[in-house]
């Protein structure tokens, strides 16, 4: 059996689920989050406890067992407590602003990129070179995090580029000359 699957999820006050068949829905301080599930894991609420459990022992039962377990506990978090990403932007010259609630980067390119921030995310801009996504979605999060990276992945060599606050790059020697 699935050791993530068996994971019991704690509720913690203030939040609530309903499961109708194999559609949770998870309201919390922050907002509310709505996934539908395969029937084939069975969801269960026992006071302030969630329980996961599969209907059989099939191969693809198994396999939906431990994310099906992981999936809600993202959904319990984000309506408590909430995600965050923090990407730094490295480069002389590199920088983001926000105008009329669009995020406006400059990154080296001949034209400024502008984007505009999901209804259901907040970004901050904390300074020129650091950026906040905030949200209660981990997915949602996550998603408009790489898009945002991907106009600049760092660079091995000068290390410029646009990057996660904790993401370690990996720097390469560039040519030396004999």
């Amino acid at each position: 059996m699935s050791r993530v699957g068996r994971r019991d999820i704690t509720l913690s006050e203030g939040t609530s689920v309903i499961v109708n068949g194999n559609i949770v829905t998870v309201k919390g301080i922050k907002g509310e989050l709505t996934k539908e599930f395969s029937p084939l894991i069975k969801v269960s609420v026992n006071e302030a406890k969630i329980i996961v459990t599969r209907v059989n022992d099939s191969k693809q039962t198994k396999m939906l067992h431990g994310t099906t377990n992981s999936l809600i506990q993202g959904m319990v978090q984000g309506v408590q407590t909430g995600f965050e990403k923090t990407l730094v932007i490295i480069g002389v010259g590199y920088n983001v602003k926000e105008i009329d609630g669009k995020l406006q980067f400059s990154l080296g390119l001949s034209h400024k990129i502008d984007l505009k921030v999901p209804a259901h995310l907040k970004a901050e801009v904390i300074s020129l070179t650091e950026l906040k996504i905030l949200g209660i979605d981990k997915q949602q999060v996550g998603e408009f995090a790489a898009k945002i990276k991907a106009y600049r992945k760092p660079e091995p060599y000068g290390g410029k580029g646009i990057r996660y606050k904790d993401e370690y790059i990996v720097r390469k020697v560039g040519k030396t000359s004999k």
